[in-house]
This record gives structure tokens, sequence and C-alpha cells, in this order.
């Protein structure tokens, strides 16, 4: 007889998927901030190019290095203080960006964004592995996931009408409370798995029959997080996801040049343009959810439900990116980005899916942040690489095609070494 969920259980996952997906969406709006105020913050603070892009590459880098510790801690510490003191931390430095007056002092508002947003998707990933049973993890993953889609798209418009009513200083501090709201709202209404008190009946809906670890609730060790690396998995996560935030990365940092200088269209209509692909990237980031559930309902084991959709969604963004670099129509290029957006965030929302069903829940923090690590490291590249060969070559074309053969290749790995999940009790041996 099949266990009922219960409304407590019910009521806690509603709490967590909405915070979760707030502090993403403010995460994302955080992170945008500096991108629609690169010509004022320039103008004002009188910086060159490459300043402005060291200031935009402080923090994806500190972001990626961050991620290495954050997975251990949130293992150790649990979400709740993880990510409520990330939240916190990350809410200040933005509303510090509005009171810089130099390179350096910017800077440090930079990285230090990047430490705060540090625990969002792995805590995402951790919240989600104690209070989904295994069976219906896809979809809430999805959804909270969904939030950097839906970020980068709000956006646009959200921080325009800021700045422009109140000027990108205080743009930023409006965006710093708004985070400190949400942190404070997330101490205040989530708990963590161990710190509530469940019923013989809701710990088995939970259990589903396959989260059973004796050690469930003990406290991570290094031996064990160190231990992690030993598996091939472990390594493909962490390499695959390089694949997949290449091209995010490539979209979220040159989507608007290329538009205006690939494509000639106006910076007013780029801006409303910009918003498409992103609409299609949230129906790819939430369907991935839905797909790994549905999949694993007609029998495929946990671990293949959640790699074959993220193989297939780099394929087809790999596939819909190549004809978007040749078409000569700025409609049908707008069509096939779209299309690639939409699968490419398939499979980002697929690995975050992944990382909840190929480790024991104790240790879902940890792994996330390696596969993180990965992905950011990735990400950090695109900008970096595709500014190279447009400089050199005047063109988007080749930048597309390599994103393309990065995306091929990161379906191979997550194909052929992405194969076993990783036993908890013997990751310390």
């Amino acid at each position: 007889m099949e266990v009922q969920k219960s409304p407590k259980l019910k009521r806690i996952q509603i709490v967590a998927l909405t915070f979760l997906m707030l502090a993403g969406i403010v995460n994302y709006l955080d992170r945008s901030t500096l991108s629609i105020a690169n010509h004022s913050v320039s103008q004002e603070l009188g910086l060159s190019a490459s300043e402005m892009g060291l200031l935009l590459s402080a923090f994806s880098l500190a972001y990626a290095f961050s991620q290495l510790p954050i997975g251990a801690m949130l293992d150790k510490f649990g979400a709740r203080v993880m990510l409520g003191a990330g939240m916190m931390v990350w809410s200040v430095a933005q509303l510090a960006g509005g009171f810089v007056g130099t390179l350096h002092q910017f800077l440090v508002a930079r990285v230090f964004l990047g430490l705060g947003e540090a625990p969002q998707f792995p805590a995402g990933a951790k919240v989600v592995s104690e209070w989904f049973a295994v069976r219906e993890r896809g979809g809430p993953t999805g959804i909270f996931v969904a939030s950097s889609t839906i970020g980068p798209a709000l956006a646009p418009p959200i921080l325009t009408v800021l700045m422009l009513s109140f000027g990108w200083r205080m743009m930023f501090v409006i965006m710093g409370i708004a985070g400190i709201a949400v942190a404070v709202g997330w101490y205040i209404f989530y708990r963590n798995r161990n710190e509530v008190e469940l019923t013989p009946s809701e710990i088995l809906y939970l259990a589903d029959g396959t989260d059973n670890d004796p050690n469930a609730n003990a406290k991570l060790t290094w031996h064990e997080w160190k231990g992690l690396f030993k598996y091939r998995t472990t390594w493909g996560m962490l390499f695959g996801f390089m694949g997949v935030i290449y091209m995010v990365w490539l979209y979220l940092t040159w989507l608007p040049a290329y538009l205006e200088h690939e494509r000639h269209l106006s910076i007013a209509r780029t801006g409303w343009v910009v918003v498409i692909p992103y609409i299609f990237g949230t129906l790819g980031m939430l369907s991935s959810g839905y797909i790994a559930d549905g999949l694993m309902k007609r029998g495929m084991a946990p671990i293949r439900s959640r790699k074959w959709p993220i193989c297939a969604g780099l394929i087809g963004a790999g596939a819909f990116t190549i004809p978007a670099a040749y078409t000569p129509s700025t409609t049908m290029a707008i069509v096939y980005i779209s299309l690639a957006m939409a699968f490419v965030n398939m499979a980002s929302g697929g690995a975050w899916a992944l990382v909840s069903v190929a480790i024991p829940r104790r240790l879902v923090a940890s792994l996330g942040s390696l596969q993180n690590f990965g992905g950011y490291l990735g990400g950090s590249l695109a900008p970096l690489i595709t500014g190279i060969v447009v400089d050199k070559t005047h063109s988007f074309v080749n930048a597309l095609l390599i994103s393309a053969a990065v995306a091929f290749a990161a379906a191979l790995v997550y194909m052929f070494v992405v194969n076993k999940p990783i036993e908890g009790d013997r990751a310390a041996a």
C-alpha cells in the first residue's frame, strides 16, 4: 500500500521551493546588475573596457573556487544556516556596490557577491534530497533551477526601470535590501530535516524504499569529502557540467552583443528580444525534471533517467547552435538560439536532478558543489574565448561552433563516464 504525503510534508515542500525560487531569482538579478549598469558605471568611475571585464570576471572566479568548500559546509551545517548566511553576505555585498568609489572597492564587492552566492544551487539540491522522495525529485529540481533562466529574463526590464528611475547606485541598494529580506524569511520559515520531528509514515514516504542510509544524519568527514574524487561519476559530472555551463554562459554574457553587432538590432529591441530565448530556456529547465521522473516511473534506473535527458539536451543544444551560426535570417537565428537555450537548460536542470540521486542525501551538497565548480570553470572560459574569437574574426560564427563542439563533447562524457551511483560509506575508504 502506497504511503500518502502528509499535509505537513506538503507545507514544508511548498515553503522550501518558494524560498529557493525567490532566492534564485534575486541571485540572478544581482548577477545582472553590473551588466545592465555597465555603461553608467564605467563612465562615472572612469573604467576602461578591460577593467570592466575584470569586474565581470571577478564574480565568476570567486563563485567557482568557493564551490569547493561550500558543499562540505552545507553537508556539515545544513542548508538553513549556510544558504541564509550566503544570502546575507551576497546581499550586503550587492548593497555595498551602490557606495563604491574605486575599482578596488568594486572588486571586493564583486568577490563577496560570488562568495555569498556560492551555496544557492548546492543548497537547493540538498533541500530537494531531504524533503522529496527519490521518485519525485526531478520536478522540484527543475522548478528551483528554473530561477536561473527566469532571473535573466526578468533582469533587463526590472533593472533598467530601477536604474532609469533611481540611478545605478540605488539599483544596487534596492536589490541588496530585497536579498536581505529573502534571507531573513528563509531562516525564519525553513527547517533542515534533522530539525523537524517526523512521524513514522512521513519517514517512510520520504524513504520511498530507496533512501535508507543508516548514516543519514551523521556529520560529513574530511575523508568522505576527499573520497568523492575516487569515483568516475564525480569526474564525469564535473567535466560534463563544464560543457553545460560553457554554452549557458556564452549566451548569458554575449547574446545581447551578438544581436546588436551580428544581427544589427537596436539596443532597445535587443532588450526585449533577449527575453525570448530565456522563456524557452525556462520551459526546457522545467521539463527536465518531469521527463526524468517520468522515465523513472517507467522503470528506468535513477542515474539513467537523469543522464539521458542531459545527453539529449546537450546534443540538441549543439545541433541548433550550428544553424544559428550560419543562417542569414535574424528571425531564424532567434528561433534556433531559443531552441538551443531550451535544450541546454534541459541539460542543466537534468544535471542538478542527477546530483540528488547519484549519492546518499547527506553528501548531496558536496557532490553538487564539485559539479558546480567544474561548470563555472568552464563558464568562466566562455566569455574569454568568445571575445578572443570575435576580435580575431569579427564574427560570432566560430565562437558558436566552438560552443556546439563543447556541448557534443560534454554529452559523450555523461554518456560513457557517468554510469554508477556513488556509495557514501565507501567514499571515506
